[in-house]
């Protein structure tokens, strides 16, 4: 389906559009069952009788078994075919979104997301892999802006439908609402999904050979500061629209669709302008969304305000992921599965240590301090990042 046979057994594939879809479906319901506590954080701590921050680390146990998951995929998996590796992973989402809605009392929330974390980090791992696998190289790019945008359809309306429809009928209501539409699209990966068989094994040997490239080093410190310092403010988003902006639960929702929706813009733009060396790109996103995070915490009680910096932070969320993607696709070509697995333990990492010390802020001092802690760590990003040429291979 996928691919056509070229000379010496070597096989380019033909663009595969409906598997990239099904992947963006994966990736939809898997950002929105990764961070739909963010729009629940509120009603579900008082309903596991918990506080926010601690509930907060719902979506920083899932960073920590993600990481974990992603070192040890490609070495894990070996020479089993990636489709039904994906399929597989698949399916532990839809078993942890039935322990999370069920679950009773703190522990089972937690072994549920434990197990999420196991599918986010496989999948992300493989998922650049899988879609160089089928695309051209020209349309890389391209399919990774489709994929992505799942991301932007989750972030659209994920947060502020499970807000909304949480108000209304219960939080665990909810996550009970995405599992038939993971099952749908277990189905859709058995169909669309080609034949996908390992390659050349990538373990912790090539990994560890990746992290002596200086180059890809300072990349992945520079990736894992962008992600950190987003996540820093996102996952603690709700009390401060909350507290500072004064969102009930309608303004809260339309606040939440106005950032989803704007991630189709950042879709739709790296898409059609991420192409060549991403260079110049590599910072914009952090500095555009630190300054956002910076916006917020000094007009953040007005809700016009926090609807515009709200807007720009989401387009440079899904633009975020295209151009540090591409940036891999194009400077680790030959290493695409240990690259993946790097650079989503350091994402996953950083997405776990800003939900730590965001919670530990937020708990310890205010919510300002939390998105304060964001910007400094946006700065300190864009530093390192310079004007992307250090983060390039050598020709």
């Amino acid at each position: 389906m996928a691919v056509a046979a070229l000379s010496n057994e070597e096989t380019k594939p033909i663009a595969a559009w409906g598997a990239v879809l099904s992947m963006a479906l994966c990736v939809a319901v898997l950002i929105a069952s990764e961070f739909m506590p963010v729009s629940l954080l509120t009603p579900m701590a008082e309903g596991l009788r918990a506080t926010e921050g601690q509930t907060g680390q719902a979506i920083s146990i899932s960073g920590l078994f993600a990481v974990a998951a992603s070192m040890v995929i490609t070495t894990a998996a070996g020479t089993l075919n990636r489709k039904w590796v994906l399929i597989a992973l698949t399916g532990f989402m839809l078993v942890s979104l039935v322990m999370v809605a069920a679950a009773l009392d703190f522990t089972v929330l937690m072994l549920g997301r434990a197990l999420l974390g196991i599918c986010i980090g496989g999948f992300w791992a493989l998922a650049a892999a899988v879609i160089m696998r089928l695309v051209p190289e020209s349309d890389v790019p391209r399919a990774l802006a489709l994929m992505y945008g799942g991301q932007a359809i989750a972030a659209a309306f994920a947060a502020p439908i499970g807000s909304y429809l949480g108000g209304i009928f219960g939080w665990r209501a909810v996550f009970w609402a995405l599992t038939p539409i993971v099952a749908v699209n277990l189905v859709w990966h058995v169909i669309a999904l080609p034949s996908l068989p390992a390659r050349q094994r990538q373990g912790f040997r090539t990994m560890f050979g990746l992290l002596r490239r200086p180059y890809f080093l300072r990349g992945l410190i520079a990736s894992m500061l962008s992600w950190g310092s987003a996540f820093t403010m996102f996952t603690y988003l709700r009390p401060f629209l909350e507290q500072v902006t004064g969102a009930d639960v309608t303004t809260l929702s339309i606040l939440l669709l106005v950032l989803g929706c704007a991630g189709f813009v950042g879709t739709w733009a790296s898409g059609r302008y991420v192409s060549g060396s991403v260079a110049p790109l590599l910072k914009v996103p952090t500095l555009l969304m630190g300054g956002c995070t910076l916006g917020l915490l000094l007009f953040g009680g007005s809700v016009v305000a926090a609807g515009l910096f709200l807007a720009v932070w989401g387009a440079m969320n899904t633009t975020m992921s295209v151009i540090w993607m591409t940036w891999m696709s194009q400077n680790v070509d030959d290493a695409p599965e240990a690259a993946g697995s790097l650079m989503v333990a350091a994402i996953q990492a950083s997405i776990l240590l800003g939900a730590v010390v965001g919670g530990l802020l937020l708990d310890g001092l205010s919510i300002s301090a939390t998105f304060a802690g964001s910007v400094v760590v946006a700065v300190i990003g864009i530093a390192l990042i310079g004007n992307g040429q250090r983060l390039l291979k050598p020709e």
